[in-house]
């Protein structure tokens, strides 16, 4: 994850460009109603919050935040983001080893994150997230959909089924970035190893996975 989480510190500010995609914006619009609707009065823990673009919309009506990443370089632009007073807390740390915060948060959610795990880590990072948090949280995963003239192209795939993408950043480096894109099928299966109640729910360029952790 070494090479991952350098390409991210180098892309932080760029990163939110993708959101910017025409596209995507009324997939976006309704998900940024349906996230902050699902959280409301809950203690987010939020894995990967990158950028922080995902924040707000988990803060306005959630009782606390707090948002995890392992990079400096993405934190210090989640920082400025126009947030509730006294509701965020950011914290440096990884999704792969979660800081002990004595289970005190009833969600958690992650934006983007899930792509990332490479399939032979997959379940592991699943228990330990959802270990993460009090018994019967709400947790929620999202992700994109690949959608053809939209995603950047898969450039390869490894023996153990993973999928990669070529990427540019605007200094003319490219990098090779683990992408997955799991189908409904795994996504129920893989949350229903560590997990209660779940859900899949599609959009034209994204999906949405919530779950109960187990009481």
């Amino acid at each position: 994850m070494d090479n991952l989480a350098a390409y991210y510190a180098k892309r932080a500010t760029e990163y939110e460009r993708i959101y910017a995609k025409p596209e995507r914006q009324s997939d976006l619009s309704a998900l940024r109603a349906r996230v902050g609707g699902m959280f409301a009065g809950r203690s987010v823990l939020e894995l990967a919050c990158g950028t922080g673009w995902w924040t707000p919309v988990l803060a306005q009506g959630a009782a606390r935040v707090t948002a995890l990443d392992l990079n400096e370089e993405v934190l210090a632009i989640a920082r400025t983001k126009d947030l509730p007073s006294g509701k965020v807390e950011f914290v440096r740390g990884s999704a792969f080893e979660i800081p002990d915060f004595g289970r005190r948060h009833d969600a958690l959610f992650a934006g983007f994150w899930w792509s990332h795990v490479r399939l032979e880590e997959l379940d592991a990072f699943l228990a330990s997230a959802v270990a993460a948090v009090a018994p019967g949280s709400l947790v929620a995963f999202l992700d994109n959909r690949y959608v053809e003239g939209s995603s950047t192209p898969v450039s390869r795939r490894d023996a153990q089924g993973n999928t990669y993408q070529l990427r540019k950043l605007a200094d003319g480096s490219g990098h090779e970035v683990l992408k997955n894109f799991p189908g409904t099928g795994e996504l129920i299966e893989r949350a229903s190893r560590c997990g209660t109640d779940a859900h899949v729910e599609l959009l034209e360029h994204y999906w949405l996975l919530s779950l109960r952790s187990r009481a």
